[in-house]
């Protein structure tokens, strides 16, 4: 069945909600968002949590990689700024984290304004060793100020509602449970909430992004930047804006991934790991598309488990620890993703709703 009704002028495209199968699909997941953290335990809020973060990573690289076809390793560097960022505001100052989380962003986005310049005389391959540089640069900065960010000790990372909430360590005000009758929200559904409201905001803000001129002016210079300049686009300064946006973004995911951990330590998790897993993310997926931010870190939490499973009753793979099982049939999967079906998870998408667009015809 038509998803949406037949595009008669450009104001049709700019409409966010597209047809009344969307309208219905929105509303089924705002209850679904709504129901889950009522009825779902800790363990899977948590998974939540981190999915959302995922997430929000993701769209950062898509910005870059996916819009713009700057391709960059150095993504966990940006994450691991705005992460230690939260941790050293939230245990120094004690700000709350409404500050904390645009600060973050502020910061991270200024070492990509920084970094932005060298893309523009670096292309694939160059500009991806470059910035897997960028990880080595701040991991060594970041443990050489151990009074400041704990070093290789690492940092305790204090969530606070509000100014000047309990001075110290001590982990109180965000993290204190707040009773509705007999239900009890605890810190993990706290965080469920804000991590939604800001997964929601990201994703909107990438979907609006792809239909500004800003965004159509990333996509040209990614499939041709000399056709991009010959029809009026400026390579050089859509690609420093990318590379500003897209690392505001991640800086924000970073924060969100500290406060969900509590504690810091620079490697791991924020090595070059980190960013050859955000590839990956947004590979399977579907890179270039908004729906591929949100499918591709969707079905990689929901994947790893299962590679561990599948993993250990395999030959010789079974001699490998969990983590390196499910990182190498992963890394299996994305290479036949990107053999059989480039689109990723998109694409499939795409055939089943071709389908049901002609059906009950074939063709």
């Amino acid at each position: 069945m038509p998803n949406r009704p037949l595009t008669t002028d450009y104001l049709d495209d700019r409409k966010v909600l597209l047809g009344r199968w969307e309208r219905r699909g929105l509303f089924l997941l705002a209850a679904a968002i709504l129901i889950f953290p009522v009825v779902a335990s800790n363990n899977w809020i948590t998974v939540a949590n981190l999915t959302m973060v995922a997430i929000v990573g993701s769209v950062a690289l898509m910005i870059l990689t996916g819009l713009t076809g700057q391709i960059s390793l150095g993504h966990a560097a940006f994450l691991a700024i705005g992460a230690y960022t939260a941790a050293v505001l939230g245990t120094q100052l004690h700000l709350p984290f409404w500050l904390i989380l645009p600060a973050s962003g502020v910061l991270a986005a200024a070492v990509g304004l920084a970094i932005g310049p060298f893309a523009l005389r670096l292309e694939g391959l160059y500009l991806a060793i470059v910035t897997v540089g960028l990880i080595f640069l701040v991991n060594h900065i970041l443990l050489s100020f151990p009074d400041l960010t704990g070093g290789v000790s690492g940092i305790a990372v204090p969530i606070f509602s509000w100014f000047g909430e309990s001075g110290g360590s001590s982990l109180t005000g965000f993290t204190e449970p707040v009773y509705i009758g007999n239900f009890e929200i605890n810190f993990e559904r706290k965080l469920y909430a804000l991590f939604m409201l800001l997964t929601l905001l990201s994703v909107f803000a990438i979907r609006n992004l792809v239909r500004s001129n800003i965004g159509r002016a990333m996509m040209a210079v990614r499939d041709h930047d000399l056709a991009a300049a010959v029809m009026g686009v400026n390579p050089a300064r859509t690609k420093i804006i990318a590379f500003g946006i897209s690392s505001f973004v991640a800086g924000i995911a970073g924060a969100m991934f500290a406060f969900q951990q509590q504690f810091l330590t620079v490697e791991p998790p924020f090595n070059m790991l980190m960013s050859v897993q955000y590839i990956a993310m947004i590979v399977l997926g579907g890179i270039g598309t908004v729906f591929g931010a949100v499918a591709g870190p969707i079905a990689f939490v929901v994947l790893t488990p299962i590679m561990e499973i599948i993993g250990r009753h395999l030959p010789y793979l079974d001699q490998l620890n969990s983590s390196q099982q499910s990182t190498l049939l992963f890394a299996l999967l994305v290479i036949g993703f990107m053999i059989f079906e480039p689109l990723g998870l998109y694409g499939i998408w795409l055939r089943i709703k071709r389908y049901f667009m002609a059906w009950p015809f074939s063709y």
